[in-house]
């Protein structure tokens, strides 16, 4: 188990070094030159003012010691200045991550709950209306893109029906959970439907297996024999894809918060790219990556624990 856990932290520090250079290099390489925006604008810039801009913040340099500045000062938890706000990137983080951070895990909680339980009925039900229903809900929600069913929710709930904000992150447990109903729940429609597809075949699939055959055959309780022998069995599959998709919901936040109007680190990044803020997009597009990277690793590592069978093959 030891040597398992080293070798994948020794997987995750190789991705996350490869991926740091690749977010480096395609921001690099973005259109726009960060030296003109630095020097205060785009008309009657005279190359000498320029090339100071340049030797001023390094961009001068090759890529490749560029590179290495930046890894090193990231190292050293330095993520630099911003070039729109003069402020730390840290701290500019540090402020908006917790909205993001609170819409996550709010969405995760949608798609979970209503995921599992959406399949789990399809599952029991199978071959009947219910089934038949989720079936079609779940594949008319994976549809429909997200910005799409964020316009839709703000203007059915918050603007025709009143019954939540469209806009702003709110304060305090109640004030934050009623406004970012409609920005969860938009994020994780599409999350809802494959959690819930995913669910409903691994239930199907484990309610084959022989052993629950010979528990129905002695008589325990079908609502038994579901909760222990079927669901239990199919846990394996349905916490892999919850984690995989929760990994990928930072990303996801990005064209939420910007329809909602939330400051989290998805309105930051478009914002950072409009403006070409250089060391904002570089530290939340790293951000993303290591939050999708470290969950997806944790992942691995619990399933041999939910499923016997993984555990006897990686050993």
């Amino acid at each position: 188990m030891l040597a398992r856990i080293s070798r994948r932290l020794a997987g995750l520090l190789a991705t996350l070094l490869a991926a740091s250079f690749v977010i480096f290099a395609a921001v690099y390489a973005a259109p726009g030159d960060p030296a003109v925006f630095l020097a205060g604008g785009r008309d009657k810039l005279s190359p000498e003012k320029l090339e100071l801009v340049r030797a001023q913040y390094h961009l001068d340099e090759p890529l490749v010691v560029q590179y290495g500045r930046w890894l090193g000062d990231c190292l050293q938890f330095d993520l630099g200045r911003s070039f729109k706000y003069s402020d730390q990137v840290a701290d500019l983080l540090a402020a908006r991550f917790p909205t993001t951070l609170a819409l996550v895990a709010y969405a995760t909680v949608l798609f979970v709950v209503l995921g599992v339980g959406a399949g789990v009925l399809a599952a029991v039900r199978r071959g009947t209306w219910v089934d038949s229903a989720v079936v079609g809900g779940t594949t008319l929600a994976a549809s429909v893109p997200s910005f799409v069913s964020a316009i839709a929710l703000a203007a059915v709930f918050g603007v025709q029906l009143g019954w939540f904000p469209v806009t702003g992150g709110g304060e305090g447990f109640t004030g934050t959970v009623h406004h970012l109903t409609l920005p969860a729940l938009s994020l994780a429609l599409g999350a809802l439907a494959l959690i819930s597809r995913v669910t409903r075949q691994s239930m199907v699939d484990a309610g084959t297996a022989d052993h629950v055959e010979v528990a129905r055959a002695s008589g325990i309780r079908e609502r038994e024999i579901v909760v222990r022998h079927v669901l239990r069995n199919a846990l394996g599959p349905i916490v892999t894809m919850c984690g995989l998709v929760m990994a990928g919901m930072l990303a996801g936040t990005v064209v939420v918060e910007t329809a909602f109007g939330l400051s989290g680190i998805g309105s930051l990044l478009v914002g950072a790219i409009n403006t070409h803020d250089f060391p904002v997009a570089q530290a939340v597009l790293l951000l993303m990556v290591t939050g999708y990277i470290v969950v997806t690793t944790l992942v691995d590592l619990v399933h041999p624990l939910l499923d016997p069978r993984v555990k006897e093959v990686a050993a």
